[in-house]
């Protein structure tokens, strides 16, 4: 299985020869700059978060996906350079190693291993040998003996020169100086509006967590050296900046993030208390947009979150903190390890098949496998337009109502585990991503996304209460969509998903624009009787025009999503709410959406200037 992205050309650092610890110290140098850069990044983050610059922010979240793939193509340039001539190293393209080169690379690769020993990155480090050795190489990337498949070097208790965490003594210290002053550490270089206010609030609702966690007593239970662990450094996206920690008493951890705004007058104030995994695990939704955190050590860090959600892969999670590349080795490892020990066939996802993607899935695996058609059924659709699309969810602000997907290509899959039906129907549908072996299927190109529940298919089944909560997140998704400059085209509700926490989220990105792009007309009244019953309009249809009245022709036919619907989100069908968004999206409005419920902010209100029935918090 090989990863894909764009590439922008960088001028390469020099070469320093051509031995095989030379090749692993050029790739180790090429790491080594990109995770420089990666720190960087985040280090800017915090500056950009004190001064409330939400604009570069989220330009910096959008440079930094490109980071990985433009250094692998600098590494990869000179590494080229200094092989040139060096027949051992060199394959051409579409032939196998000899084997002179696999003894080579091998040892290469043995030398990398002994480079990495005292790293603080070494698990990175081996997904970018792994990188660049694919691009130099030129070969089918899925049976490589010198590629770092299974990691080589320990990350168990791997810390930086400071600790990932640092611990406080609530019984000890006094719970209001320890939050204070854990806070206050972060060294936020803009004023705090009332620290020590914010900070007897946040006492206040975390007790108050405590004591419903606690029934026989607060002060039985909690033993004198319980500590509040917080990660050494603040996640940042969008408009906040969040504190990640738990409350470790005895063998119990109790996850918590607090939230951090930047207030229009220019004061830091504390706006929440996340105390739940299900709390944390929306935080780090795979919905959402990466965060910038600057990491020493980020398995230390991987480590430190995996025990607040612990139902979340670790892969998730590293995609989640902005080293997606890592966290699509860690997937991959996952992968064969669930194919080896599974016995259910991919075949057909339950649903709606769509006219531009053929999706697949093995029952017992929690991910979908999507390929675009080679005879795509939509007019004015092609390949090219569906994979921008996806890349513009990739770099776009997510809210958490859009779902990430990874991209590979050459992702051999056993032949024996499709079924008839499923292998009869790719090679029908999507031929020139097939190839075929004795004992292999291999998928050229595909997407690879978190498996949820069809909202057509969940509504169906639904009892009213459940119904009307799913018609209502449904258009919350729409609305945070709207708010976030994105029109989702197809909201029919075979597009959507439903989350295990209930949340409703969008899926299907080949038609989705940005809002900018888009005209919302209210459809003018007809010039006669003839004239309205026609089949045709009586009036002219631009390409981007939409008439949100026309909505609740295709939406609502069920008379119980009807209710639902009308109950919540009657402004959707009312093209002067949609003008108004635009007309925000237009003016560069970064709405505030936040990524917790309103009942975990210290101070419960609705955002100011709010676009028209306001985008709620989520």
């Amino acid at each position: 299985m090989r990863d894909d992205g764009d590439h922008q050309h960088i001028q390469p650092v020099a070469p320093r020869g051509k031995t095989p610890e030379a090749v692993a110290r050029i790739i180790l140098a090429g790491f080594d700059r990109h995770y420089s850069l990666f720190r960087y990044g985040a280090q800017r983050a915090k500056s950009l978060f004190e001064s409330g610059d939400w604009h570069g922010i989220q330009q910096l979240s959008r440079e930094r996906i490109e980071y990985y793939d433009t250094r692998v193509r600098e590494c990869a340039m000179a590494l080229g350079q200094a092989l040139r001539g060096t027949s051992s190293a060199q394959t051409a393209p579409g032939t196998d190693l000899t084997p002179e080169q696999l003894a080579y690379w091998q040892a290469a690769k043995s030398s990398y291993i002994g480079l990495l020993s005292s790293h603080l990155q070494p698990e990175c480090a081996e997904t970018f040998f792994n990188s660049v050795s694919c691009r130099i190489l030129h070969r089918n990337y899925f049976n490589n003996d010198f590629l770092f498949v299974r990691p080589a070097v320990a990350t168990d208790y791997l810390d930086g020169a400071q600790s990932a965490y640092r611990s406080y003594y609530p019984l000890t210290e006094g719970l209001l100086p320890s939050l204070v002053r854990l806070v206050a550490d972060f060294g936020l270089a803009a004023p705090y509006q009332d620290l020590p206010s914010d900070a007897r609030r946040l006492a206040f609702m975390g007790l108050r967590h405590l004591r419903r966690s606690l029934p026989r007593g607060l002060g039985k239970r909690l033993a004198p050296d319980c500590q509040l662990q917080v990660l050494n450094t603040l996640f940042f996206r969008n408009k906040g900046a969040y504190i990640v920690g738990r409350l470790v008493n005895q063998t119990a951890i109790h996850p918590f993030s607090i939230a951090l705004l930047h207030t229009p007058s220019g004061h830091i104030q504390l706006d929440a208390l996340l105390h739940t995994s299900d709390d944390l695990s929306t935080l780090f939704s795979f919905t959402r947009a990466y965060f910038l955190v600057d990491m020493e050590a980020p398995a230390a860090y991987v480590d430190f979150l995996a025990t607040l959600f612990p139902r979340k892969p670790k892969a998730e999670i590293y995609t989640t903190i902005g080293l997606q590349k890592q966290g699509k080795t860690l997937f991959y490892r996952d992968f064969l390890h669930h194919l080896a020990h599974s016995r259910d066939n991919f075949d057909y996802a339950p649903g709606i098949q769509g006219m531009v993607m053929t999706v697949f899935n093995q029952p017992s695996y929690p991910y979908v496998f999507k390929l675009i058609r080679d005879r795509i059924a939509k007019e004015g659709m092609d390949k090219e337009t569906v994979l921008q699309k996806y890349q513009l969810v990739k770099k776009h602000d997510r809210v958490g109502r859009m779902a990430d997907t990874w991209e590979y290509s050459q992702v051999a899959l056993p032949r024996s585990r499709f079924s008839t039906r499923l292998l009869d129907g790719l090679r029908a549908e999507v031929p020139s991503l097939l190839e075929e072996t004795d004992d292999l299927i291999v998928l050229k190109h595909v997407y690879i996304e978190r498996r949820m529940t069809p909202l057509n298919i969940f509504l169906t089944s639904a009892s009213d209460a459940a119904l009307e909560a799913a018609v209502r997140q449904y258009g919350q998704a729409i609305r945070e969509l709207a708010a976030a400059n994105i029109f989702p085209g197809d909201m029919l509700y075979k597009n959507f998903g439903v989350t295990r926490l209930g949340r409703v989220v969008f899926y299907d990105y080949d038609e989705i624009q940005r809002m900018t792009e888009m005209q919302f007309r209210r459809i003018p009244p007809a010039p006669n009787e003839e004239a309205e019953m026609a089949s045709e309009p009586w009036y002219p249809v631009g390409r981007n025009d939409v008439f949100p009245e026309e909505f609740a022709r295709f939406l609502l036919g069920d008379a119980r999503v009807r209710s639902a619907f009308m109950k919540h989100h009657a402004a959707l069908l009312d093209a002067q709410w949609w003008q108004e968004c635009r007309h925000r999206a237009a003016q560069g409005r970064i709405e505030d959406i936040f990524p917790y419920a309103s009942a975990r902010r210290l101070y419960p209100q609705k955002p100011a200037d709010s676009i028209p029935e306001p985008v709620t918090t989520s």
